[in-house]
């Protein structure tokens, strides 16, 4: 993964997961992230390893595997990460690029600041979570 920081940023109150905020909390937002490009076929992260960032897709895609089989594919507004930076847990799947991305990036101290400042925010990132959680535990066996 490279920093970019001449990547133009595609306005966050467009995303989901952002769409309650108040500009305050948008601008707040916005300083604490990092923007990020990553090329085609490399992995954002990967499964078992220590997570130290949470990611925000901007723009392309990439597909999350758990255990070498595909569970999901992401875009514009997903986010992967989540379980780490608020469990302190290895990494449940592996995330990879299909696309070149754009990310925006948030390290694990900068994570833990935005959901202190932003209940809202925090209560979607949960309930995010929960669901993949729910989703995995509950796809029909192989």
């Amino acid at each position: 993964m490279t920093t970019n920081t001449a990547t133009t940023r595609t306005p966050l109150a467009e995303l989901e997961l952002f769409a309650d905020l108040s500009k305050s909390e948008l601008r707040s937002l916005v300083r604490l992230m990092t923007p990020v490009r990553v090329r085609a076929g490399r992995d954002l992260t990967r499964e078992g390893e220590t997570g130290r960032e949470f990611m925000i897709i901007v723009d392309g895609t990439a597909t999350v595997r758990r255990g070498g089989k595909v569970i999901a594919t992401l875009g514009a507004g997903d986010f992967v990460g989540e379980l780490s930076m608020l469990a302190g847990i290895p990494r449940t799947a592996t995330v990879t690029a299909d696309s070149d991305l754009t990310v925006e990036a948030l390290n694990r101290r900068e994570f833990a600041s935005l959901l202190d400042e932003s209940p809202r925010l925090a209560r979607k990132v949960l309930i995010s979570a929960i669901r993949r959680l729910h989703a995995v535990d509950h796809s029909p066996a192989d």
